[in-house]
């Protein structure tokens, strides 16, 4: 589960081209969701909103694991049985998850819903699972196990048991998708927040950009760092409210899905990117890789930025952040 570090910084009147920035907050894929949009009145601005429900509702019903009659929960039903027939669009949604599974070297893995709950964080796990409990938790997960048949647009998961999960990529394939339909009706100008995954387009009424500010999880009444949002996404995964501590050592809820160990050293991943898909996985990949990897990743792939708050409250960027620039 993520938790929003983020203060949106909206000027919510009528700017000089005489257009208004109307918002609307709502709870939705069982998180808050925020969505504004430009438009020149409030009944043009609700159409669009009531556009992006819509589609976050169409969307649902396609990759959520929770609904029975899903696409996805349909393929999690025949694991091991045979093949599934799928649309075009979840067909490359898990494509392209494949993708970003092989670039991080399985950090990323919509398999992970095969996973054993064994860890448990609140409040009731007084001690460690077992290294076997551990071992034997992942045994299932494993993205070279999903087998996609494009000619015949099937899904195939190899094992009994295994289990996709859209948790790590959906919400930000929502945010974009959300993005592409409001622009291509006519709304020139929004910003989505499905979250913590948050895409902007467009300016705001008066012409200045949109900004977020990111606060650090160990002193949240401090923003430390200003951002201009334009036509781009930033994607936040945190572990600062859920974790355990055994020995000493702090534990995230975000687990490893090549070990079954909880990711370790980490509050905090932000990442910039030109779409929220791949700031969602990349995010959560980064958390779990840890800073020295994580960075090493970021820092060979165009256009995409990082900051990562560890767990002693110090930050970390990308070659390419220069954070100074952008304190408040």
């Amino acid at each position: 589960m993520k938790k929003i570090i983020f203060f949106l910084l909206l000027l919510c009147f009528t700017g000089s081209y005489g257009q208004i920035a109307h918002k609307r907050k709502l709870s939705m894929l069982g998180s808050p969701f925020e969505i504004t949009v430009v438009a020149k009145d409030t009944v043009q601005a609700n159409k669009y909103i009531d556009l992006a429900v819509a589609e976050v509702k169409r969307i649902e019903n396609v990759i959520s694991d929770w609904i029975p009659t899903t696409q996805v929960s349909a393929i999690n039903d025949n694991a091991g049985v045979k093949p599934v027939k799928v649309s075009e669009e979840l067909m490359a949604l898990i494509e392209r998850a494949i993708r970003i599974s092989k670039l991080t070297d399985g950090a990323f893995d919509i398999s992970y819903a095969s996973m054993d709950r064994i860890w448990k964080f609140d409040g009731s796990m007084k001690e460690m699972p077992s290294e076997e409990a551990i071992k034997k938790s992942v045994e299932k997960i494993g993205y070279e196990k999903i087998i996609l048949d494009k000619k015949n647009s099937t899904v195939f998961l190899r094992d009994k048991g295994m289990k996709l999960g859209m948790g790590g990529i959906g919400q930000g394939y929502i945010a974009d998708k959300i993005k592409e339909l409001l622009y291509t009706n006519g709304c020139t100008s929004g910003l989505v927040n499905v979250s913590g995954d948050i895409n902007a387009w467009g300016r705001q009424p008066d012409g200045s950009q949109w900004t977020v500010g990111i606060v650090n999880p160990m002193n949240k009444n401090k923003v430390f760092a200003m951002f201009p949002l334009e036509d781009s996404a930033i994607e936040t995964s945190g572990s600062y409210e859920k974790y355990v501590v055994f020995n000493g050592k702090r534990y995230s809820h975000i687990i490893d899905p090549r070990t079954g160990y909880p990711a370790t050293g980490i509050v905090s991943v932000s990442v910039f990117a030109k779409t929220t898909e791949i700031s969602d996985a990349l995010a959560t990949s980064v958390f779990v890789m840890g800073i020295e990897v994580g960075l090493n990743l970021i820092n060979q792939l165009k256009g995409i930025e990082c900051i990562i708050v560890d767990d002693k409250g110090n930050i970390h960027v990308s070659q390419n952040i220069d954070i100074e620039k952008y304190k408040p």
